[in-house]
Formats: C-alpha cells, sequence, structure tokens
C-alpha cells in the first residue's frame, strides 16, 4: 500500500510564500494590517497546497479552542440574532467556531456558571452583549482567568480594545427633534427594562430633547416597557387611555412599537394620521410591518463585527472601530398631528 502523503503544514505555507507564520495566521484569520499583495500571495500558496488550518492541533498549542463566545440575558431575541450574523460575517473562512451561551443575569451563580463555562470550553475570546456586558466583574473574571473579552454597550463600558459601544442617546433625542419638527407636543415614550443601560441612556435622550424644546414632561406619558411585543401592547393601552391622548409615541426597540401599533388600530387609530410612532433598532419587523417603521438604525450587526475581529485579533484590536453611529430612518409611521386628536 502506498504512503499517504504527508498533508501541508503552516509551516510549509510560510516558507513556500516567504512569509512568517505568524503572516499566515493573519491571513487566515483575515487581519486588517496586511498589505493586499502579500494576502494575495499566501492565499495563492494555501490553494496550491491545498493547506487546510487544522485548529485542533493549534487549539492544543496554545491550551485554548478557537471558539468565540456569546454570552447575552436578553429578551429581544432579534438582537441575540443579529449580534450572531456579525460574528459569524467576522469569522467566515477562519478557523473560528461561535458558541452562544444564555445566562441569568438575576442569578447569584452566574459569575460562578460563567467560571465553570470558559474554563470548560477554553474560549479563545467573548463577546457579552448587555446588559450582562455592564457587570465589571464579569469583565474582571475574564482577565482573571485569561479569556479574551469584547463588551458591547450603549456608552463606554471599557478601554477601546475591550469595548463597542453606540450613541443611543444622541440618536434618541434626534428621533424626538424630528418629532417636534413634524408639529408635535405631546408624546410618550415606551421606556425599556430596569438595569439596562440602553435603557436608560434612551430615556435621557428623550428627556433632554423634552427639555430642550421646553415641553412638559409628565410621568403619567413614560410607560413602562420590557423590549417585548407584549409589554409595548400593555404601555399602548396605558397610554392611548388617556385624555387628551398622545398625538406620538418613541418606543425604545422595535418590537415595542410594533406591540403599539396593534394597540392603535385597536382602538381604530390610524398610523400616522392620527398616532404617529418611531422604534428603536431598524430590526426586520420596521420595514416589513404597515406602515413601515421610522426608527433608530442601531448597527449592532456592525458592532458584534467589530468585537470578534478584535477577538480573533486582539494584538490588532485597537484598529477595530469602537464607536458606533445610530441614525434616524425615515419611513412611514410619522405625519404632523391631526388637528382633531
Amino acid at each position: 500500500m502506498a504512503k499517504s502523503e504527508k498533508q501541508p503544514t503552516i509551516n510549509d505555507v510560510a516558507r513556500i510564500a516567504g512569509v512568517s507564520k505568524k503572516t499566515v495566521s493573519r491571513v487566515i484569520n483575515r487581519s486588517v494590517l496586511l498589505k493586499p499583495d502579500t494576502r494575495e500571495k499566501v492565499e495563492a500558496v494555501i490553494a496550491q497546497l491545498g493547506y487546510v488550518p487544522n485548529p485542533q492541533a493549534r487549539a492544543l498549542a496554545l491550551r485554548r479552542n478557537f471558539l468565540l463566545g456569546l454570552l447575552h440575558d436578553n429578551p429581544n431575541a432579534q438582537t441575540v440574532l443579529n449580534s450572531q450574523e456579525g460574528v459569524l460575517d467576522a469569522i467566515r473562512d477562519t478557523e473560528f467556531a461561535l458558541v452562544v451561551r444564555p445566562v441569568d443575569r438575576h442569578s447569584p451563580d452566574m459569575l460562578d456558571d460563567i467560571r465553570q463555562f470558559l474554563e470548560k470550553q477554553r474560549l479563545y475570546g467573548v463577546l457579552i452583549l448587555p446588559p450582562v456586558s455592564e457587570n465589571d466583574d464579569l469583565a474582571a473574571l475574564c482577565r482573571e482567568i485569561g479569556c479574551g473579552y469584547v463588551r458591547m454597550g450603549s456608552a463606554e463600558l471599557d478601554s477601546g480594545e475591550h469595548m463597542v459601544e453606540s450613541n443611543d442617546r444622541e440618536a434618541v433625542e434626534r428621533a424626538v427633534d424630528y418629532l417636534v419638527e413634524m408639529g408635535h407636543t405631546r408624546i410618550a415614550m415606551i421606556l425599556g427594562p430596569e438595569g439596562f443601560r440602553s435603557a436608560y441612556e434612551r430615556r435621557e435622550g428623550f428627556l433632554a430633547a423634552m427639555k430642550r424644546h421646553e415641553l412638559e414632561i409628565r410621568p403619567e406619558l413614560m410607560a413602562p416597557g420590557e423590549y417585548t411585543f407584549d409589554s409595548g401592547m400593555a404601555a399602548a393601552e396605558t397610554l392611548l387611555a388617556m385624555l387628551p391622548r398622545p398625538t406620538a409615541i418613541f418606543a425604545s426597540n422595535d418590537e415595542m412599537a410594533a406591540g403599539a401599533l396593534h394597540v392603535a388600530r385597536r382602538h381604530d387609530l390610524q398610523v400616522p394620521d392620527d398616532l404617529s410612532l418611531v422604534g428603536f433598532d431598524d430590526s426586520a419587523i420596521a420595514a416589513h410591518i404597515w406602515p413601515p417603521f421610522t426608527t433608530v438604525r442601531w448597527p449592532i450587526r456592525a458592532m458584534a463585527n467589530a468585537a470578534a475581529l478584535k477577538l480573533i485579533n486582539p494584538s490588532e484590536a485597537a484598529e477595530q472601530p469602537s464607536h458606533f453611529l445610530s441614525d434616524l430612518v425615515r419611513r412611514s409611521s410619522v405625519s404632523r398631528p391631526n388637528s382633531t386628536a
């Protein structure tokens, strides 16, 4: 029986391409620091040799697996899905894979459970979604056990290499500015869950804009919500039962805005003729529902993508962006207030 040919190694690729092993590894992991001609030369040698990275062998050498973790305790499934897609975009055609792990931020055992998970899986790094990302003790745990981490948030939570953040407060201010420009003065808000920094930042943006426009901030126009469709319905039932009712509602995410739309129709109110609605996220539901929502586009997929690239190339984390801007997407759910409202 003929002896099988030896499989090409990363050393073979480096030797033939005339580069270092580190450069080959950077090509495999899609480093942003490589010159295009270097990347093309190494990729050509990889194709010529039929080289396939062996993550198991490298994992043994590094004492960690080529796995990225995604930790979350978020009631909004779309947020988790968009984050996964951003990470998968970053690790496509690399040797990395993704492991998703839900956690319970209210559990007294949360940190112990996460420690066991990280140590058992020997993760290369972990992306932590809000609100769990706001836990400083969790970041300290990652540092203690030597696990790379990036925290996603609606405000600055860490140093640049360990953080991606959006400008939720300013984005909500711009959304309220738009409602005021359209002539609205009785503007209500459906809040996000207690304990979420995103909910706090969005509320503060709303209050700042209302104060700047010298509009009355009435506590009864600030309805509690949980980032879910049902909580949006419950909040809208309360708000639309008021006399006089608000002519516009800003909901802290699109799911709750959709719930508010459902209740408006139940009350025979037309959006936007009788009630204007603005959401936050620019999730799929915002564009597909009727009328399509005016909403704040939260760049969560781009944030997750940058976070993953920081994790797989930690020496280049500073080259990846940390600050992401949300912008207002104007569609069909806002108009000037009905004079009979």
